[in-house]
């Protein structure tokens, strides 16, 4: 090969790999851009934090726990959160959500949620938005006592203990009927 041959070969090359080189980074993906806020732990709070079954409560967020303006998707987890509402929504899920905006300067105004009446134990609340870990909140649900309302009532437990007497009672009567073919099986003999 003459020289102005391989001359012309190392620039066709050079030329090939700086293409190369462009195309990779115009199709290599670009970071996104977008902010993620990182709000403080107690960002967002319940108002009461304990209440009594059927009872409405006020949850809200700082500000700055969310971006300006955004939807914030609200989520109510508890026993009986199909029976959860939001203010005038009611949900029939079990897991209950919805949708509010958070104002001008990323704070969430307060938002009412009405618990059920068969409300009992903890129910736990979050806001979460695009570009927001968000926050959490809870509320403790207390019987009319004040005490708390863990859900156990002694009216579910009249199946558990006819269920275990009928057990109870079948196996005393297996054990009867061994017992009268035994002696019958040595009074054969």
């Amino acid at each position: 090969m003459t020289r102005s041959r391989r001359r012309t070969a190392d620039r066709l090359a050079r030329a090939a790999g700086a293409a190369l080189v462009g195309v990779v980074l115009a199709l290599a993906p670009n970071a996104a851009h977008a902010s993620t806020i990182y709000p403080p732990v107690d960002s967002c709070t319940t108002s009461p934090a304990s209440i009594t079954a059927g009872g409405t409560l006020s949850f809200s967020c700082a500000e700055r726990t969310f971006g300006a303006d955004e939807p914030v998707t609200i989520t109510v987890t508890g026993h009986d959160g199909a029976n959860t509402s939001f203010a005038m929504v009611h949900l029939g899920i079990s897991t209950g959500s919805a949708t509010r905006t958070s104002d001008a300067n990323g704070a969430l105004g307060e938002v009412r949620i009405v618990l059920p009446a068969t409300a009992s134990g903890v129910y736990n609340i979050a806001a979460i938005s695009r570009s927001s870990a968000g926050g959490t909140a809870s509320a403790s649900i207390t019987g009319a006592d004040g005490l708390p309302r863990t859900g156990g009532d002694s009216g579910q437990l009249v199946g558990v203990w006819v269920g275990g007497g009928a057990l109870v009672l079948a196996g005393a009567v297996v054990l009867v009927a061994l017992a009268v073919r035994r002696r019958r099986d040595r009074n054969d003999l």
